[in-house]
């Protein structure tokens, strides 16, 4: 390794005690040096950090320069002082988790505790309470279970079916699945009566076991432990402070035993005395960041101004009639919460600080001098028009070299460091490695991830940031989801929903009955139809029900035994045949169809997408790669991707018009708006600077005489790509040569614009981009007509937006508003109605007289529409006051908060998208909607926005688009309706009949086959009992998963995850199981019915026809067997098997055999 730890040493440095300022260490420079005071202390050290951002990417440094060493963090509350919400439940558990753990390791070596200083200046529970609240367990131990299902609700924890959240505990027999706060993974025990016999690690979104452990620790999950003893506690507390408490709400909920939104701001009250994270630091050095005292400056002045606006608001008399009022709020007096501003300086006199700075030292100051400079910046280079960036940082690696300093590139991905070598390599620079940590770092050049924002040098390593070669960049690495993991169990059925029947139509699920069939239990589905009619259908025939989508309470229920169904579905079958030819015959033509083979320039295309200010994501490698490889077959491409709100569509199309234009095509990019068209060619200007790509934009933000321009440039080959509006698709527009056509939200075009649209898809390749792509679009991606690429992963450190939902509350507005306000940002506040609009702006002037605002809505006239949202584009007023005309494609990464009024009378996708306006840069992002005070809300209003805060996750676009084919309905695929011929047959239905008539006509088989599933009838018991999983929900879904299952080997892992996540399989779900595998070879066989007794087996043939009748009676004269071929066409086979296993045994066995003569037919 080499030096540039010892390089910091110094006479003891580390070991002195008292304050003792450290000078000469930049951001970077600065996790080395606590570091390296850690190792050579031998004990805990304590950073804060300015900023919750500043904390995380110190302790990523941190990992990467003493990974032996544990780091904690402990985090502040995620929401504002004296809110009327709690801090997030992963917050709250990841702090109790980190004190738990302070206190844990606080006599086993050196540990660092990193943590900002909004954190430090807040009261925490005492320790003795942390401490109590601790549970350490191994295999082996012995512990009662109503006595762990006792300490985790006390504890903070909420029960759930499944454990997918950090809190969450469920229990299933003697199986218990606990989501430790602080942990990487959840934990699965596995008891035997009141003896713990293993703990397993598994994987929260596959629920499959990742590994064995020896032993786990429990912390609380949250900072309210709720007890006779705390309750009695807050009540005389709050008495005492406010007075008689009436009917407040929040000394009801907790009085009576349950936890409050936004309790947590009344900590104290449930306590004797509080804590804080300084109690743990005892004698531990205190690294302080740079700038620490002007933040918690700020701090101390946003703790009072939310207090005072509280107070003030609790005096404030509003009528209750108003929609701007709310119930009244105590607020805690700051002191009780927080560190004073006196409290937290004295606090700090009694500790050995180490307050940092990137400055040299004054002279003949008692100081430690690092000696660590900022590095090199590339700035001069990335501006100049001619000069090579790449080019630069070789010839400075070279310098750093040639004087014995080792270089060091920190990129922020495993990807951008291997593109980094790859184009350095093309370069120059030869020889560079990989270094996963600080200490495999010796002579040479390397890469490694750390998360730097600006590189550093000190004697001996020089370290150079991927934002000081390439500009501006995120700072923290996400943790990736899996994108197939991403659209889990979205068809569950619940009770109450409408259900279709392939062969007796539309139906009520009622629920799960569990029937005697043949003297044995067996689990069935109870269907409702027309008149009260009733229909029980086996658990493993659930391939034969599909969801009808779009619940209606009007819908009529089809009549069991009528012929209505039928005929309804044969006239639609008819339908759907002509409208698969219709879309085969598109396909073909483009199948036909040739276009220009476009392949990368490896090098150029490199060092364009090296320009790329993020790190790829796996969905959005996927997406460009899928594009590449399309634009290379020399056949036109008709691609849609849809991807969340701000993942990464554009580069996408960037790198897709890069390659046409490099191959000297042209590209048109058409946006619905101006303001897209204009930010889209800020977009396209930034990136091809440099290059040899002349770029033009068409739309009303360009003169005329620009506009004859562009258009002549376009007919002569001039301009290499166009960015424009619907003006585009004008008659009068020609290009020389088009190869690539890239549509934004093909959605928002009208029916003609769409039209002229089509004519393009010959010969051109077409991309299309989309957040919420219409039902028609999707279904059409959906059926493999056009190719789909999903980015559902969000980008390195995106935020989820932050959503809060509930009653108006004119102070959250107000500080919300303020906040995003005072942090250099914009907003938007956003209304139902234009007359609504008025009233807003009563509020804004009347209770926010600092900011300016402006108002927007349709009925102004488009030139003044867009002045306005230009002028908000370019940050000249604070906040948009509008209706849902923000709703498409806006990207304003200064725009960071969202206000919606009355939010229960927007549709449940209007919500997305206008939240998606929202959380488009590393910034966390915050939407309030807000319902009315005074109306209690409808159940379907109530219903979508508890949707909304359940999509509180990034790339739940897909899911929403997929619900919205469900709501609006598929429609007629080539039309611009809607809603069509969907609603007779249900989406799920309509779609499996379309996916499969243009399967079958596409492979020439004609006919469509009507959908089909054997019966078989065992008499031996068939269900998952309630006693193996409790939770109805979670049965449904395995239900409906069986139905899925097309192969043995799917069946097998699915056995493997249920003996994983449930424990052993039961007798009755192997026998489910079993009867699973054996439909699948019947299906083969063409067997519509196995009736299976203790003598043997009836079988009959799917409409009394065999493939091979030839080889069934050749199998019939030669079985040694009793068989026969009855004369209503059944196949008699006559064998003794007295118990289940061997009928089971014996029914898989005849079918094997028939399907093996099936598959022999000429």
């Amino acid at each position: 390794m080499v030096s540039g730890v010892a390089a910091l040493r110094g006479e003891n440095a580390w070991r002195i005690d008292g304050a003792l300022p450290v000078f000469g260490a930049p951001e970077g420079a600065d996790a080395m040096a606590v570091a390296e005071a850690a190792h050579d202390r031998d004990g805990v050290v304590f950073h804060i950090a300015r900023d919750e951002p500043r904390a995380a990417a110190t302790a990523q440094a941190l990992r990467f320069f003493a990974p032996e060493i544990p780091v904690i963090e402990f985090p502040a509350w995620d929401c504002l002082p004296y809110d009327r919400v709690s801090p997030t439940a992963n917050v709250s558990s990841r702090r109790m988790a980190a004190l738990a753990a302070i206190s844990a390791q606080s006599k086993a070596g050196p540990f660092i505790v990193v943590t900002s200083i909004n954190a430090a200046l807040q009261r925490t529970p005492p320790m003795d309470v942390v401490r109590s609240a601790h549970l350490s367990l191994a295999p082996g131990a012995v512990y009662a279970m109503d006595d762990l299902t006792a300490y985790l609700t006390s504890n903070g924890y909420t029960r759930s079916s499944t454990v997918r959240e950090r809190g969450e505990f469920a229990v299933r027999g003697g199986l218990v699945d606990i989501f430790p706060p602080g942990a990487d993974a959840p934990v699965r025990l596995d008891f035997f009566g009141d003896s713990l016999e293993s703990v397993r690690a598994f994987d929260a979104e596959t629920q499959r076991t990742t590994q064995q452990l020896s032993r786990f620790d429990l912390s609380a999950a949250s900072e309210i432990l709720l007890s006779d003893e705390t309750i009695a506690r807050f009540r005389s507390g709050f008495v005492k402070l406010f007075g008689a408490a009436g009917d407040d709400p929040l000394y009801e909920a907790i009085s009576a035993g349950r936890i409050h939104a936004g309790a947590e701001h009344w900590l104290p009250l449930f306590y004797e005395k509080t804590g804080s994270l300084l109690d743990a630091a005892g004698d531990a050095l205190v690294f302080t960041d740079h700038m620490i005292d002007e933040a918690a400056e700020s701090r101390f002045e946003m703790i009072n101004d939310y207090y005072q606006a509280r107070a003030n608001d609790a005096e404030t008399v509003r009528p209750k009639s108003s929609e701007f009022s709310a119930p009244i709020y105590r607020p805690l007096p700051p002191d009780h919460l927080y560190f004073s501003d006196e409290q937290w300086r004295s606090a700090l006199s009694n500790l050995a600080l180490r307050p940092l700075s990137p400055f040299a030292p004054p002279e003949n100051t008692r100081c430690r001098d690092i000696g660590a400079r900022v590095g090199r910046s590339f700035a001069a280079e990335r501006a100049a028009e001619k000069a090579n960036v790449f080019d630069a940082v070789a010839s400075h690696i070279d310098e750093l070299a040639s004087t014995g300093k080792t270089p060091v590139l920190a990129c922020w991905s495993d990807g951008s460091a291997d593109r980094m070598r790859t184009v350095l390599s093309d370069h120059g620079v030869s020889g560079i490695t990989h270094a996963e940590t600080f200490r495999h770092i010796k002579n040479g050049i390397y890469t490694s991830v750390l998360g730097l924002e600006a590189g550093f040098e000190t004697d001996n390593v020089a370290f150079i940031s991927e934002q000081d070669i390439l500009g501006d960049r995120l700072v923290r690495r996400n943790r990736r989801k899996r994108a197939e993991n991403f659209l889990t169990e979205a068809s569950s059925i619940s009770i109450g929903d409408l259900v279709v029947h392939v062969e007796h139509g539309i139906g009520r699920y009622k629920g799960l009955n569990t029937l005697e069939v043949q003297g044995a239990p067996h689990d069935c589905l109870h269907l409702e139809y027309f008149g009260g009619d009733k229909l029980f259908l086996p658990v493993e025939n659930i391939d034969l029900l599909s969801r009808f989508g779009s619940e209606s309470e009007t819908q009529q229920l089809d009549k069991l035994g009528s012929a209505a169904w039928q005929g309804r579905k044969s006239k639609m079958r008819a339908r759907i045949k002509m409208l698969a030819e219709q879309l085969i015959k598109i396909a073909a033509k483009r199948a036909m169809q040739t276009a220009d083979e476009m392949e990368p320039n490896t090098g150029p295309y490199e060092e364009f997408c090296a320009r790329f200010p993020f790190a790829e994501t796996e969905d959005q490698d996927y997406a460009i790669a899928d594009v590449i490889e399309d634009l290379a077959k020399g056949k036109p491409m008709d691609r849609l991707v849809c991807g969340d709100v701000g993942f990464g569509k554009t580069e996408v199309a960037l790198r897709a018009a890069f390659v046409a234009a490099m191959t000297g095509r042209q590209v048109a990019v058409i946006a619905p708006t101006t303001l897209l068209v204009r930010q889209h060619f800020k977009n396209f200007s930034e990136r091809f600077k440099g290059f040899p790509i002349r770029l033009g934009q068409l739309s009303r933000m360009v003169t005329v005489k620009e506009a004859a321009a562009i258009r002549e440039g376009l007919t002569s080959g001039q301009v290499d790509i166009v960015i424009g509006t619907h003006a585009l698709l004008a008659k009068t527009i020609e290009f020389r040569d088009l190869g690539l056509m890239i549509i934004d939200e093909e959605q928002h075009f009208g029916v003609k614009h769409k039209e002229r649209l089509k004519e393009f898809r010959g010969d051109t390749h077409v991309l299309t981009l989309t957040a919420t792509p219409i039902p028609r679009t999707l279904q059409l991606a959906m059926s493999g007509i056009r190719d789909l690429s999903l980015i559902s992963t969000p980008p390195i450190d995106r935020l989820a937006v932050r959503t809060t939902v509930g009653p108006f509350d004119p102070v959250v507005a107000r500080e919300t508003l303020s906040r995003e306000h005072y942090r250099g940002g914009q907003s938007f506040y956003v209304a139902p109605r234009i007359k609504d609009l008025k009233e807003i702006a009563v509020f804004l002037s009347d209770e926010l007289p600092e900011l300016k605002f402006k108002i927007a809505h349709g009925q102004m006239s488009s030139g003044e529409l867009e002045d306005i949202m230009t002028a908000f584009y370019d940050g000249k007023f604070d906040v948009l006051v509008s209706t849902t005309i923000i709703e498409s494609g806006l990207d304003i990464p200064t725009a960071n908060t969202i206000v919606i009024h009355h939010a229960d009378m927007f549709g449940l996708s209007q919500l997305y998208q206008l939240r998606g306006r929202v959380g488009r840069s590393k910034q966390r992002a915050y939407a309030y909607l807000t319902t009315s005070q005074r109306k209690k809300l409808p159940p379907g209003a109530e219903r979508r926005l508890k949707v909304m805060q359940s999509l509180d996750t990034l790339g739940a676009g897909f899911t929403l688009a997929s619900h919205d084919l469900d709501i609006r309905g598929a429609g007629n695929l080539l039309g611009e309706e809607q809603s069509g011929h969907v609603k007779e047959v249900g989406v799920e239905l309509y779609q499996h009949m379309l996916e499969e008539a243009v399967a079958e006509l596409r492979d020439g088989a004609g006919q469509v086959e009507e959908a089909w599933s054997p019966q078989i009838n065992i008499g031996t018991s068939v269900l998952i009992p309630d006693t193996y999983v409790a939770d109805l929900d979670v049965r449904m879904a395995l239900y409906r998963r069986l139905g899925t299952l097309a192969a043995e080997d799917e069946i097998d892992s699915f056995a493997a995850e249920l003996v994983d996540r449930f424990g052993p399989l039961p007798s009755e779900v192997e026998h489910l199981l079993e009867i699973v595998a054996i439909k699948m070879i019947c299906r083969r066989a063409g067997i519509a019915k196995i009736d299976a007794g203790p003598k043997g087996a009836v079988i009959s043939f799917r409409n009394d026809e065999f493939a091979n009748p030839a080889g069934l009676i050749e199998f019939i004269t030669q079985s040694m067997h009793d068989v026969k071929l009855r004369s209503d066409h059944k196949f008699v086979y006559r064998q003794a098997w007295p118990g289940d296993a061997m009928r089971l045994k014996g029914a898989k066995k005849i079918a094997a055999i028939i399907a093996e003569i099936a598959g022999e037919a000429p």
